[in-house]
C-alpha cells in the first residue's frame, strides 16, 4: 500500500473537508477516489477541472442559500400558525425564486459541459 501526501492551504482543505462530508466519505477516501478518477481520464483539461471546481463551489453556496431559506420559511410558518403577520413572506418567496434560477443555471451549465455543441 502507498500513502501519498499533498499540501493545500486552509481554504482548499476546508473545501475538501466539506466535499468529503457531503459524500459521507473520509477525507483520505474522497481524495483517493477523486485523484484516481482524474488519473483515469487524462483527456480532462485544466479548463474542465477548473469548471468542475466552480460547479462544486456553486453547489455548496446553493446548499447554504437553501438552508437559510428553509430557516426563513420555518419562521414564516410559525408566525402564520400563531395568527401573526408574516411580512417577510414575500421576501422569502423571492429568495426561493432566485435560488431556483441559480439551480437552473447551474444545471444548464453542467449539461452544456457534458454535451458540448456539435
Amino acid at each position: 500500500m502507498h500513502q501519498p501526501s499533498c499540501r493545500m492551504n486552509d481554504d482548499e482543505y476546508q473545501l475538501l473537508v466539506r466535499a468529503a462530508a457531503v459524500c459521507n466519505m473520509s477525507i483520505a477516501n474522497y481524495l483517493s477516489r477523486a485523484a484516481l478518477k482524474a488519473a483515469r481520464n487524462l483527456d480532462l483539461t485544466a479548463a474542465e477541472i477548473a469548471g468542475e471546481r466552480e460547479m462544486v463551489k456553486e453547489l455548496f453556496d446553493l446548499r447554504t442559500a437553501l438552508n437559510r431559506i428553509g430557516n426563513n420559511l420555518n419562521q414564516v410558518a410559525a408566525a402564520l400558525n400563531s395568527d401573526e403577520l408574516a411580512p417577510q413572506a414575500k421576501a422569502v418567496l423571492a429568495g426561493v425564486d432566485r435560488v431556483a434560477l441559480r439551480v437552473d443555471s447551474l444545471v444548464q451549465r453542467y449539461l452544456d459541459v457534458e454535451r458540448p455543441a456539435a
